[in-house]
């Protein structure tokens, strides 16, 4: 028997064993340097930096330390080990040491002076659980046939079945954006009013599809933004209006879990309005598309911290006052884009793969139109929905499998409207 006493446990048999070898787990570490001790297990978050760790620069056979990816960031910040004067693995503490897998977990051994500290494991954990996928959606907002703004809102079922309106709740308005933040919820920000200006406020929505009271100051008003999921229930907002135009912006507002919307992180890439903005790959974001002054096909990624990049050549028709949603579910990770303007409306497609890419067009199904809205539900499929085309405002969805095939048209889903905005909600069906 090994450790000390307080570390031991009875087995169901009455043996006395040894529990985790005796080793004292330590608090989160977050900083960038680490000295660590023998008979220490320690949690490394590089979320935010690398780690470098630095060995006892002494050791007795059997000595054991054990490091593990607290939030599985490993992949982009890695871990150094500093042996300290003492051999690693039987290589001399010149030799680098690092390790950047995400999800891995070092369980390091001291074997004497030739060899020194040996990794007894070095696995990689499996993934971490995963939330199950959004069912249900919401659009709201948005302006009708009389050119008016509303702030109503109509829920879909987990079937894609469109609900009849609801009396809103919050500012009416329309060109705003919304996104799902929590895994759950969703969030409907900025827009515009009256006037040629946006606004700054937000309406959040839990998960039973209850839109909540406005919310004032979430950075700068705008409006024919777009916003969409990223990370582990986080999302962003980008670009948009604030203005008559061209007063065009590139700024971005990050969401937390909570459904707080941050303040302005400098712009990115060139400032737009009118694009269109969606989760991919499971947990990053792309925006494309838009109208810089004159249309363009530009898009930018989104990284899983939420990051934007610089701009990259778009594919397809370059186009404005279009939509995009996700379809497959977190694990096929797919999205697509489709409709919008340029002259005259369009009924086209692109397709967005796991890693980012953005595919060619694909001839439309469906009525062509613009300032329409989509979102996900049910798990792996998308809904566009509304719009405005030569004949007005449209009462009008157009569901997406599984496998990214746009349906053809279902009329009569709540008032004729346009500008709107969605977003999915709910794990229940």
């Amino acid at each position: 028997m090994s450790g000390p006493v307080a570390n031991n446990i009875f087995r169901s048999s009455g043996v006395i064993a040894a529990a985790a070898g005796g080793l004292s787990w330590q608090t989160v570490v977050t900083a960038s340097t680490l000295t660590a001790e023998a008979g220490n297990g320690y949690w490394i978050n590089t979320t935010s930096n690398a780690c470098t760790i630095t060995l006892p620069s002494a050791a007795t056979a059997g000595d054991q330390i054990i490091f593990v990816d607290y939030a599985r960031t490993w992949g982009t910040n890695e871990i150094i080990i500093d042996s300290n004067g003492l051999n690693f693995q039987g290589e001399p503490d010149t030799y680098t040491v690092d390790y950047d897998t995400s999800g891995q977990a070092v369980n390091l051994v001291y074997s004497g002076a030739t060899i020194g500290w040996t990794p007894s494991s070095d696995i990689v954990n499996a993934l971490e659980p995963v939330q199950p996928p959004t069912q249900k959606a919401i659009f709201a907002y948005g302006f009708n046939s009389s050119n008016a703004s509303v702030s109503m809102s109509n829920l879909m079922n987990s079937s894609g079945v469109i609900a009849t309106d609801v009396s809103g709740v919050g500012t009416a308005r329309f060109a705003l954006a919304a996104a799902t933040y929590g895994g759950d919820k969703a969030v409907f920000g900025y827009g515009r009013h009256t006037g040629s200006t946006g606004v700054s406020l937000k309406n959040l929505v839990n998960n039973s599809g209850v839109v909540a009271a406005d919310v004032t100051g979430v950075g700068t008003g705008r409006f024919d933004l777009a916003a969409a999921s990223y990370g582990v229930g986080l999302a962003i907002f980008a670009y948009g209006a604030v203005g008559a135009d061209p007063n065009y912006t590139a700024v971005s507002n990050l969401v937390n879990t909570s459904g707080v919307i941050a303040s302005d992180v400098s712009a990115v890439g060139t400032a737009r309005r009118s694009l269109a903005a969606v989760g991919y790959g499971g947990d990053k974001a792309i925006f494309a598309y838009g109208n810089t002054g004159s249309r363009v096909n530009t898009r930018n990624l989104v990284s899983n911290s939420g990051v934007v990049a610089s701009d990259a050549s778009g594919a397809g028709t370059a186009r404005e006052n279009l939509a995009a949603t996700s379809y497959g579910g977190l694990a096929a990770g797919t999205s697509i884009f489709a409709y919008g303007a340029a002259s005259p409306y369009y009924s086209m497609s692109n397709k967005v793969s796991n890693s980012g890419v953005l595919a060619s067009d694909v001839t439309g199904v469906g009525t062509a139109r613009n300032d329409l809205t989509a979102t996900n539900y049910g798990g792996d499929k998308g809904a566009f929905a509304y719009g405005i085309n030569g004949a007005g405002k449209l009462s009008i969805k157009n569901l997406v499998n599984s496998s990214g095939v746009i349906g053809s048209d279902v009329t009569g889903v709540g008032t004729q409207r346009g500008n709107n905005a969605a977003a999915g909600f709910s794990f229940s069906t």
